[in-house]
């Protein structure tokens, strides 16, 4: 099984340590941010993959005229690096996968506080409490599942179906993947640790298949490899680009089932940051109209956007009829290392 869940563990054990002094100090940004011919740089720490959000950062570049910088990882991976640099870091923005990583990070109290006027646009389940991040983009967890090999009426009404005998062999999981970290991390906050170690387990008895991220889950769906595959709804997007007859759909758990899970991808400055008037417009752009169509009209991967008004892509329900389970996300990132912890004690690293 891969072993990139131990790199997760390592990463999240790492924010339990002091802050140490590492990293190089960045350009300095020439003026404040704002407008297109603005100027000046941020520096930006991206749990969000490249080919997604590379374009955005380069829409953000060319309207405001200030120079990005980006580090691209993974998001807990980046989340133990900030907390080993400490105030020597010199990232101005984290933007992250998952709740998870930013309250991770704003637990080390290396988040500033962002501005009531940029936390409002959003509504008030998909940001910290405390205001020291917000949700850019929202994801539905999902059972994707092959409509030649799964009927209608054969898909499961709740995710501790799953650990029935009927789905052996036929379940594609990735136990490294941050966003099914966080749905198991919820599931633990919400039906308590042992009966997701019962359920850990009886997915682990009943032989998974196990793969390196959401695509190829959904890729081998498509291809018949395994019948259905837990991910984000996203990625069903992204395999029909290239594959637009595939015979793939997602099933949306319903009510308040640890499946249905909602969440968000997030940004946050820097306490301390460099460039902190360009890191806030950077943050003002990806909560800007504009910035928000991007995941309903450009981006491969189509999440939902989260500024009132902006409509998702065809096709998807309206973010408001997904109900899933009642939770805090910023209660995330504190239980992320216990989470990794019981991941490994069942045996998905062995």
């Amino acid at each position: 099984m891969p072993g990139r869940v131990l790199v997760a563990a390592a990463a999240a054990l790492l924010l339990g340590t002091a802050a140490a002094c590492a990293g190089d100090d960045a350009d300095d940004g020439a003026s404040a941010a704002g407008g297109g011919n603005g100027g000046g740089t941020v520096v930006v720490y991206s749990g969000r993959e490249e080919e997604l959000i590379g374009p955005l950062l380069e829409q953000f570049e060319d309207e405001s005229g200030i120079d990005v910088e980006v580090r691209y990882g993974d998001s807990a991976e980046l989340a133990a690096t900030l907390a080993e640099e400490g105030e020597n870091s010199p990232a101005d923005v984290f933007f992250a996968q998952d709740p998870g990583a930013l309250g991770a990070v704003e637990g080390q109290g290396l988040l500033g506080k962002l501005p009531d006027e940029l936390l409002e646009r959003v509504e008030e389940r998909f940001r910290d409490p405390d205001g020291h991040w917000v949700g850019t983009s929202g994801r539905a967890r999902v059972l994707a599942y092959n409509t030649e090999l799964v009927a209608a009426d054969e898909l499961p009404e709740s995710v501790f179906d799953l650990t029935e005998p009927a789905w052996k062999g036929k379940l594609g999981i990735s136990p490294t993947n941050g966003s099914f970290q966080a749905f198991v991390t919820v599931m633990r906050l919400i039906q308590g640790d042992e009966v997701t170690r019962e359920w850990l387990e009886g997915i682990l008895a009943n032989e998974p298949k196990i793969y390196d991220g959401n695509v190829p889950i959904v890729e081998a769906t498509a291809a018949g490899e395994v019948e259905a595959g837990l991910v984000n709804h996203y990625y069903l997007y992204v395999v029909q680009e290239e594959q637009p007859d595939a015979p793939i759909e997602n099933h949306f758990f319903p009510g308040d089932d640890p499946g249905a899970l909602v969440s968000v991808a997030g940004v946050g400055v820097l306490d301390g940051a460099e460039h902190p008037a360009e890191a806030e417009a950077l943050v003002d752009f990806l909560l800007s109209e504009d910035g928000q169509r991007f995941y309903a009209e450009a981006a491969a991967e189509a999440e939902f956007p989260l500024l009132e008004g902006v409509e998702p892509r065809e096709g998807l329900p309206e973010l408001e009829e997904l109900q899933g389970p009642e939770i805090e996300l910023d209660r995330l990132g504190p239980e992320l290392e216990r989470t990794l912890q019981l991941l490994n004690e069942v045996g998905f690293t062995t």
